[in-house]
């Protein structure tokens, strides 16, 4: 038997496809005296798991089922395995990025604002900083939204989630370019060291990398300087791979859109600039949560485990690269 460590509230339906050869430990909240377990899945970002680790003896796996695993790494010895969650988050995450850049390109929390206002208003009364009636369009319409279609769309971080977004533009007539720490051919993919010679081509910058030494601060005054006036950055990775001041900076003056499922720091506190920046659309971490995720998380947890128990490679372990 495999003494398999879960949240001792999980419901038991997401424990249906573990093979019977895995014993189920129910770990409680506050861990009072050390468990034995083989394999254990983490809790979701829970800011207790390293004290709960603490107490747990035996322990080879360490399952995360959250794609970033930069919380865990700092405390987890060397000599465990530990597996992230990638894959389980490309469709809500691809999704919320879709929502992202579609709710911008139409205006929709300019359009909700008005609405709470009782107000029936286009832009010929409400101010836009990136849309104008210049060119053909002059005395015969008001330009109240912009098309995706014929846009250029930047993945940086071309992963699972990363092609998962591609696979969701491609219906709306984009171009898309990628970026990844090591370049490919099929699909072409450019190495990070290309970033600053691509970014001036990007109508859409979707920033998708995990957190790591490297990234942490990568999205700075320099890149956003190279991007178009009126480019979006929308930043589906983690908030400190964005610097904060040089986003909010640039947001004040106009020159960039931004959506952001992350903030540096987290939560963002009351009063914080970015919450009043204009032209900036916040929601609060919420990208990959869905009622279908914790599904899928936890039939993959199960392969994970009969992979173990039958000797076999574990998927997505973690190198030394952070992911």
């Amino acid at each position: 038997m495999v003494r398999v460590g879960v949240d001792e509230n999980l419901a038991a339906e997401l424990l249906a496809d573990f093979p019977p050869e895995a014993e189920i430990v129910r770990l409680p909240r506050t861990i009072v005296s050390p468990v034995a377990v083989d394999f254990w899945i983490l809790p979701f970002y829970r800011k207790d798991a390293q004290v709960a680790f603490q107490q747990l003896r035996g322990m080879r796996v360490a399952q995360s089922l959250m794609a970033g695993v930069d919380w865990i790494l700092p405390w987890l010895p060397a000599g465990v395995t530990l597996c992230d969650g990638r894959g389980i988050h490309d469709i809500s995450a691809s999704e919320w990025v879709m929502a992202a850049i579609m709710s911008t390109m139409k205006r929709i929390p300019l359009y909700r604002d008005l609405q709470n206002q009782q107000q029936w208003k286009g832009f010929a009364t409400v101010t836009d900083d990136f849309l104008s009636e210049a060119g053909v369009a002059r005395g015969q319409y008001k330009v109240l939204a912009e098309d995706l279609s014929g846009k250029t769309v930047l993945i940086v971080g071309y992963g699972s989630i990363g092609a998962a977004i591609e696979a969701r533009l491609m219906p709306f007539g984009v171009t898309v370019l990628r970026v990844a720490r090591n370049a490919r051919e099929t699909p072409l993919v450019r190495a990070i060291s290309e970033l600053h010679s691509v970014l001036p081509q990007a109508d859409v910058v979707v920033l998708i990398v995990p957190l790591t030494d490297a990234t942490r601060g990568m999205f700075g005054a320099a890149e956003i300087a190279l991007m178009k006036h009126g480019a979006l950055l929308v930043n589906a990775a983690r908030g400190p791979v964005v610097a904060t001041d040089a986003l909010v900076e640039a947001l004040q003056q106009r020159r960039i859109r931004a959506a952001v499922d992350v903030t540096d720091p987290e939560p963002l506190p009351p009063g914080h600039p970015l919450w009043s920046a204009p032209n900036c659309l916040i929601t609060p971490h919420i990208g990959g949560s869905t009622p279908e995720f914790i599904y899928r998380a936890f039939r993959f947890a199960a392969c994970q485990v009969r992979r173990f128990i039958a000797g076999e490679p574990l998927e997505n372990v973690v190198t030394e690269a952070g992911y």
